[in-house]
């Protein structure tokens, strides 16, 4: 069982993960000189993201 303290930090928690998966596969895009952000972008900056969480 959850309580809800944690739940609230799991929440915060995901929130800046979320944040941070943005934030960097926009700046993967703008160093390849992409418009637009796809998964592709994504995808690259996915193993170290999760490497620093």
């Amino acid at each position: 069982k959850l309580s809800s303290e944690a739940a609230l930090l799991m929440a915060e928690m995901l929130k800046i993960f979320v944040q941070e998966a943005a934030i960097r596969s926009q700046k993967q895009a703008e160093s390849e000189d992409c418009d637009k952000v796809d998964i592709e972008h994504f995808e690259k900056i996915l193993p170290q993201l999760l490497l620093d969480f």
